[in-house]
């Protein structure tokens, strides 16, 4: 190990300064989120993952096996606790800003191009969202953007060892969303089209897919012996969306959420330089596959979020070299109308998506444009009507009782939620909850929740109206609005095996 130069001395000093006010803008984040993240409630994906957390299998049918995991971990840490369950979340954001920060510098960006490649991504819409919630999306946002890293790692220093950091992402990625496979596939592509085809022959490329092979492999495996379930989910999933229109205004809301529009100017200049660079022009391929395929394809606008951390991050190194050489009114001109805009329209990004406010006008601004924060309220108030309903029945018809629910959140809230009353565990048919079965002996007073009058008595028999879910609030959302009504019914119209075999629903 070479001695520390006298004149290296500044520079590391340099460095570890900017370092640091990266990891501040990125704590000063994280800590708007931790202060205001338990204001609501679970969300019901997050009820889904809680749920699947307590049935640890190397897959699932919604996802790969990663965020479940991750999310038993934090029950062992935190219970319950909303702020705990979230903190992976939060930590995950807060990295993917220092890492912003990161390739600018090391695409030779500045101090300045390292905190606006900082900022631009940390006043973005989807960054900002993804801390606010325990989804796999936070995750496989991390796992990339970590990736993308180590790529400009490898192709600045040509040291094929990073190889080895990207196959470890990559196989990371893998384990937690499975559209990252057109990300991985934009990095092949590029690999084979740009003269980084020469990695193709070294031996630690090799390593490195050998890597995420050995990762991925346990889920491929239980992909198999489930008759490749996880595929039929995407597939339903994308037919429901582009039949709702979920996946109408790609481009537009591509430009307004997975990245602040003030700072698109970056994105474009960073694609443009990916583009004529001889050395990156990797991360152009890297843009243009997953973002093109899910155009086609009819994929939504935040599939591709990831694209656009390591574009903010060449497109900030490239400007700030460019107005380097620029009058300095110039300078402080173009900055003052960037960062205003770009603080500005981060402000309201947030005060639609983080709950800063449990009452007046802001919490009513918030909850009248998200819809996934009126999806975490009114649980709680679920789970006590389902205790106040079971606790009503004679106690011949409570000792043969089961609850069935309709759809992923109703489960995992009776599942996670239900202990505090003493509830049985659920039953239902969505997702993962449909390999976990029926209870033996099968019950006979079925408390129905999720479906309307006509769909419980088209499964069961004897239903009668017991209670209503929604919320006290009067907050419209699924529960409140399209399925409110609660039923006591008796057994299934057909045996449960018949019953199960033939009800495997997607949600």
């Amino acid at each position: 190990m070479q001695p520390l130069r006298t004149e290296d001395e500044p520079r590391i000093a340099n460095q570890r300064a900017d370092v640091a006010i990266l990891i501040s803008i990125a704590a000063a984040v994280a800590l708007l989120h931790l202060v205001t993240n338990s204001r609501y409630g679970f969300h019901r994906d997050e009820l889904q993952f809680l749920s699947d957390a307590r049935h640890l299998a190397w897959g699932f049918v919604a996802y790969p096996p990663f965020t479940p995991f991750i999310e038993r971990i934090g029950l062992a840490l935190f219970g319950l606790n909303m702020a705990g369950l979230r903190l992976f979340s939060v930590l995950a954001q807060a990295a993917v800003i220092v890492l912003a920060g990161l390739m600018a510098r090391d695409l030779d960006g500045s101090r300045l191009a390292q905190v606006t490649a900082a900022l631009a991504v940390a006043f973005s819409a989807v960054p900002l969202f993804e801390g606010t919630e325990f989804q796999y999306t936070s995750f496989s946002y991390f796992w990339w953007i970590l990736l993308c890293w180590f790529v400009i790692r490898l192709l600045k220093s040509e040291n094929p060892r990073w190889w080895l950091a990207i196959g470890t992402c990559a196989g990371l990625a893998l384990l937690t969303k499975y559209s990252v496979v057109f990300f991985v596939a934009g990095l092949l592509v590029g690999l084979a089209l740009t003269q980084e085809r020469r990695y193709l022959a070294c031996r630690w490329f090799w390593l490195g897919v050998a890597i995420a092979f050995l990762l991925i492999l346990p889920n491929f495996i239980w992909l198999v012996r489930h008759d490749f379930v996880s595929y039929h989910f995407l597939q339903h999933i994308h037919a429901r969306d582009v039949s709702e229109g979920r996946a109408e205004n790609y481009w537009r809301y591509q430009f307004l959420f997975d990245i602040n529009p003030f700072a698109l100017p970056l994105g474009v200049v960073g694609l443009v330089a990916s583009i004529r660079s001889s050395r990156y022009r990797i991360f152009a391929w890297m843009y243009a596959v997953p973002v093109l395929f899910f155009w086609i394809a009819k994929g939504r606008f935040y599939y591709v979020a990831e694209a656009y951390p390591v574009m903010i991050a060449m497109g900030a190194a490239v400007a700030g070299r460019w107005l380097s050489s620029r009058p300095a009114w110039l300078r402080r001109s173009l900055a003052a109308a960037f960062f205003v805009g770009l603080f500005a329209f981060g402000a309201l990004c947030a005060a639609v998506l983080i709950p800063f406010a449990s009452g007046g006008r802001l919490r009513s601004f918030a909850l009248a444009h998200n819809g996934d924060l009126r999806e975490e309220i009114g649980w709680n108030e679920l789970v006590r009507a389902v205790a106040q309903i079971r606790d009503s029945l004679p106690r011949s018809q409570q000792a043969s009782m089961g609850i069935f629910t309709s759809n992923y959140g109703e489960y995992g809230a009776i599942e996670i939620l239900g202990h505090a009353y003493g509830l049985p565990e659920p039953i239902g048919t969505t997702n993962s909850e449909w390999l976990r079965g029926y209870p033996a002996p099968a019950p006979n007073t079925i408390i129905v929740l999720g479906l309307s009058a006509k769909g419980a008595n088209a499964l069961f028999t004897d239903c009668r109206l017991a209670g209503h879910g929604g919320n006290s609030e009067d907050v419209r959302n699924e529960e409140s609005v399209d399925h409110p009504d609660i039923f006591v019914c008796g057994p299934l119209r057909e045996p449960w095996p018949e019953f199960w075999k033939e009800n495997l629903w997607f949600g």
